[in-house]
């Protein structure tokens, strides 16, 4: 039977003391056991940056280095793979981060998106940061407009949730998430402090992964948010999460 699997993030990659160079985070280096393959594909996507040519140099040197198998599909100026082929082909498909709602206008004039239902449906291993975590879901808070944050509700939606993505350290997205679930824009979200990220198994979130060792009492945490009865909401972490929160009144 085919596990379908989304890696959800606000990291995947670390800095490292060279500028240039990135390390593989634990939740990246996750998605590639659960692979099973000694030399998984992995397909990366920097859809969200205009598929920034030193972007993918990093990642592509990260992964290298892992053994993996590595190629890109890049949209601008035009694809340089059948989106279909080349997707339902990978074991890994990595997507960076970025501005989401570019992302998804590209995607569906290539049919990305359709080819990206396919290969999940198929049992490729998909994921990604930032915008490449809001856009498995129907949408949620983004800077794709501007430094206000707004709204995208026409993810993918292959997650039937609202995502928030850099929780903890760009402040109008907690306090706008939680809006959008009092006002009753969305029924459920979850979302993930930075160098956190939540893997979903079919539609169940069933992991939380940090992408290194932090403390489990004050480390940064992933948070499924929901209104419970007026003006309250619960921020209870899915299974295996490093923190739960409390109860409480919104902030």
């Amino acid at each position: 039977m085919t596990t379908r699997r989304i890696i959800a993030t606000s990291g995947g990659f670390r800095m490292t003391a060279n500028y240039e160079v990135l390390d593989v985070g634990n939740t990246v280096r996750e998605a590639l056991r659960l692979t099973g393959k000694t030399r998984p594909r992995v397909v990366l996507l920097n859809t969200a940056t205009g598929d920034d040519p030193a972007r993918y140099v990093r990642v592509y040197a990260a992964l290298a280095a892992l053994g993996c198998d590595v190629t890109h599909l890049s949209l601008f100026t035009m694809p340089t793979h059948n989106p279909f082929d080349v997707l339902t082909g990978a074991d890994f498909v990595w997507v960076g981060g970025g501005s989401v709602a570019n992302l998804l206008a590209v995607w569906r004039v290539h049919r990305v998106d359709e080819a990206m239902a396919e290969a999940w449906n198929k049992g490729v291993i998909v994921g990604g940061v930032s915008a490449g975590s809001i856009c498995w879901h129907i949408g949620g808070p983004t800077d794709s407009f501007g430094p206000e944050l707004r709204v995208v509700k026409n993810g993918l939606a292959l997650l039937p949730y609202a995502n928030g993505v850099h929780y903890d350290s760009e402040a109008q997205r907690r306090p706008l998430l939680q809006q959008l679930i009092a006002d009753g824009e969305f029924e459920i979200a979850y979302a993930t402090d930075d160098r956190v990220g939540i893997l979903y198994e079919g539609t169940e979130p069933v992991r939380v992964i940090t992408d290194a060792e932090f403390d489990a009492a004050s480390g940064p945490a992933a948070y499924r948010v929901e209104r419970i009865g007026t003006g309250t909401w619960a921020w209870s972490p899915p299974v295996g999460s490093q923190r739960v929160c409390g109860v409480g009144n919104s902030a």
